[in-house]
């Protein structure tokens, strides 16, 4: 989960709400900025944060018992072979994708512990069979994980709240194209996206969220009951190539 403070208690975006975000935001990308295997691309970024962990007890809280958000939580390899195995049965191209960000993610904790590394040297195996399968090369599937990624990274900045006050400018990521993108965030809320890679001059995107008044919870189970009972809004964002 995405857990975010707010006046009336916790803004909680499930991270699968988050993906279809980042896939919204490719969809709307200018065709030349696009890949090969588009409509596989696109399932590939919306279901990048699928399988989340199965809670356990306290999986999903802090130690003081409030809703945890995700980079509070320990690095766990559970959703990583989950979403390797689901996506298989979709297509190469979309395992392709998303064997590079499950690498890209955990090769940070490589020599951490036998599993772990065993897992990462399945993905770079994979990674390379599915090349080989697709006839492609590196250099044509890195440019399509740069897309995932920016995506990715966009959409956590939009949904974490993590643009700066006083329309001040903070790095996306490198790519898609060779650019690197920056995004800003005007008095106005409109946010401007630095060099502008969309097709229409303005545009809005939406994310769902749900809005927690309780401030602790006793258990998982607590949590997931108040969450499944709590009405679904939307959170939108108005994309502009001009302030």
């Amino acid at each position: 989960m995405i857990v975010n403070t707010a006046v009336q208690g916790w803004e909680v975006i499930y991270q699968q709400a988050h993906g279809l975000l980042a896939a919204q935001l490719a969809y709307h990308l200018k065709p030349e900025l696009q890949c090969a295997h588009w409509v596989e691309t696109l399932l590939a970024i919306g279901n990048h944060d699928n399988r989340q962990k199965t809670w356990r007890g306290h999986d999903g809280l802090t130690e003081a018992g409030a809703p945890a958000d995700f980079t509070q939580l320990p690095v766990t390899l559970e959703q990583a072979r989950k979403l390797a195995h689901a996506v298989r049965f979709q297509s190469r191209w979309v395992t392709l994708l998303t064997s590079m960000h499950l690498s890209f993610l955990y090769e940070p904790s490589r020599g951490h512990t036998k599993g772990t590394d065993t897992f990462l040297d399945e993905q770079l195996e994979l990674q390379k069979n599915c090349q080989q399968s697709l006839k492609i090369s590196q250099k044509e599937a890195q440019k399509a994980y740069t897309i995932l990624n920016w995506c990715d990274s966009l959409s956590l900045l939009l949904c974490k709240n993590e643009l700066p006050a006083g329309a001040r400018a903070v790095e996306i990521a490198k790519g898609p194209g060779p650019e690197t993108y920056f995004a800003l965030q005007h008095t106005s809320g409109k946010v401007q996206v630095q060099p502008w890679p969309f097709t229409q001059e303005e545009l809005e995107v939406q994310v769902e969220y749900r809005l927690l008044k309780q401030l602790t919870f006793s258990n998982d189970a607590e949590l997931a009951e108040v969450l499944h009972h709590t009405e679904p809004a939307f959170k939108a964002f108005t994309l502009s190539h001009k302030p």
